[in-house]
C-alpha cells in the first residue's frame, strides 16, 4: 500500500489562524503534518505566505477558492497558485441559488469545463469538493453529483471527496471512492460521532478509516487531508489527536 502524505485543512484552525497565522503553521508542522490545504491566506501576501510555508517545511496540498473568484479573477487565481506551488484549485461550496435544479448543476458543469481547461493549460488541476446536498435527487431524477460527473471532462475536472459528507448522505465512502477512480485528487478524512452525527477526531468515530486509506492512493488521490469543521476541545488538540491516530495505524 502506497503511503500518502497527510495535510491539514486550515479551516479547522480558522480561529487560531485569525489570531496568529504564523504560530499556528508552526504548531501544525510540529505535530507532524507535511502539508496544508488553504482556506484563505490569513491576510498575508502570497509571497509572505509562500515563505512562511517554506520556513516550516509545509507543502500546499490544495487551496479552496470560491467559485465567485473563478468567475471574476481567474487569472489572479492562476498566478497565486503557481507562486505558491499549489497544484490543486478546489471549489469548496455551491451556494443554494446555484443548486436548486438539474439545470443549475448543468450550468455549473459547463463552467467547470471551461475553467479546468484554462487551469490545465497552466499545469493546475480543478477539483470540486462535495457536501451532502449534491446527493439529493433533483427535478429530473438525477443527483447533482451525477450531473457533475456526467457533464464534465473526466480528464480535467476532478473531485475532492469529503468522506464525512458522503457518509452523511447515506453512502459508503469506500465504495464511493472506488466508483470515482480516476477523478479523485484529494480525500478529506473527516470522522463522525455515531451517537449524534457530530464531527470528531480521526479514528474516534464511524468513518471506515482503514478502507479509505487503503483505496485512496489506488483511485488517484495525492494527499489525505484531515478536517474537522467543529471541535469539542481546543482545535489544535483535536488535530494532534487525529494525526496521532493516523500515525498509530501506520498511515503517517
Amino acid at each position: 500500500m502506497k503511503q500518502l502524505p497527510i495535510a491539514l485543512q486550515l479551516y479547522t484552525l480558522r480561529d487560531e489562524t485569525e489570531k496568529d497565522f504564523a504560530g499556528t503553521l508552526r504548531a501544525v508542522a510540529k505535530i507532524g503534518y507535511t502539508g496544508v490545504e488553504l482556506a484563505g491566506y490569513g491576510g498575508l501576501s502570497v509571497g509572505a505566505l509562500k515563505n512562511l510555508l517554506s520556513e516550516n517545511g509545509l507543502h500546499v496540498a490544495g487551496s479552496h477558492v470560491a467559485i465567485e473568484r473563478l468567475e471574476s479573477e481567474l487569472d489572479q487565481v492562476i498566478d497565486e497558485n503557481l507562486e505558491l506551488g499549489n497544484p490543486n484549485v478546489v471549489i469548496p461550496y455551491l451556494a443554494e441559488d446555484r443548486r436548486q435544479t438539474a439545470a443549475d448543476y448543468q450550468r455549473v458543469a459547463a463552467s467547470l469545463n471551461g475553467w479546468s481547461a484554462t487551469l490545465a493549460s497552466h499545469g493546475l488541476t480543478l477539483a470540486y469538493h462535495n457536501h451532502a446536498f449534491e446527493f439529493d435527487t433533483l427535478d429530473n431524477g438525477r443527483t447533482g453529483m451525477d450531473i457533475l460527473f456526467a457533464e464534465t471532462n473526466p480528464a480535467l475536472v476532478k473531485v475532492e471527496v469529503d468522506t464525512y459528507w458522503v457518509l452523511a448522505a447515506g453512502h459508503d465512502p469506500v465504495q464511493y471512492l472506488k466508483r470515482s477512480a480516476g477523478r479523485v485528487v484529494l480525500v478529506h478524512l473527516k470522522d463522525r460521532d455515531p451517537a449524534d452525527g457530530s464531527y470528531t477526531e480521526i479514528g474516534t468515530g464511524d468513518l471506515p478509516l482503514g478502507g479509505l486509506v487503503d483505496v485512496a492512493a489506488a483511485v488517484g488521490s495525492t494527499w489525505l487531508i484531515v478536517e474537522q469543521d467543529v471541535c469539542r476541545r481546543p482545535p489544535l488538540e483535536s488535530v494532534e489527536i487525529s494525526f496521532a491516530n493516523l500515525k498509530a495505524r501506520g498511515y503517517a
